[in-house]
């Protein structure tokens, strides 16, 4: 969470002075900024719910299911764009190896806990 927090607020503070350190293009379009922090708000969004899952054992399962969710659809995502695209640069290939994990270990904690969370 706390990685993903970073990179939204890297997304949406300023996108147009920290995105291109890093990748290969300017964000300069009013447009552009807006789909950048509109990122950031979705990422924050899911942090809270992820937070409030590990605070909130009424809420772990909710929390988990949308964590698998979230990163087994950027991992997809990534996975197709390794295909259709080629090798991307270091920052994706760690962040889809990142978002298998997450995912997996997600599913693996929901099967895991299956009996206690009857619902």
């Amino acid at each position: 969470m706390i990685i993903l927090t970073i990179v939204a607020l890297a997304y949406g503070l300023s996108p147009n002075k920290f995105l291109p350190k890093f990748f290969d293009f300017q964000v300069e379009s009013i447009d552009l900024k807006q789909t950048f922090r509109a990122t950031m708000g979705l990422y924050l969004g899911m942090v809270v719910l992820w937070m409030i899952g590990i605070f909130n054992p009424r809420h772990w399962r909710t929390a988990t299911i949308s964590n698998v969710f979230f990163m087994s659809g950027l991992a997809v995502g990534r996975t197709i764009s390794l295909v259709l695209d080629g090798i991307p640069s270091i920052y994706f290939s760690v962040g889809l190896a990142v978002e298998l994990t997450l995912a997996f270990w997600g599913i693996i904690n929901l099967n895991k806990y299956k009996s206690t969370l009857n619902q």
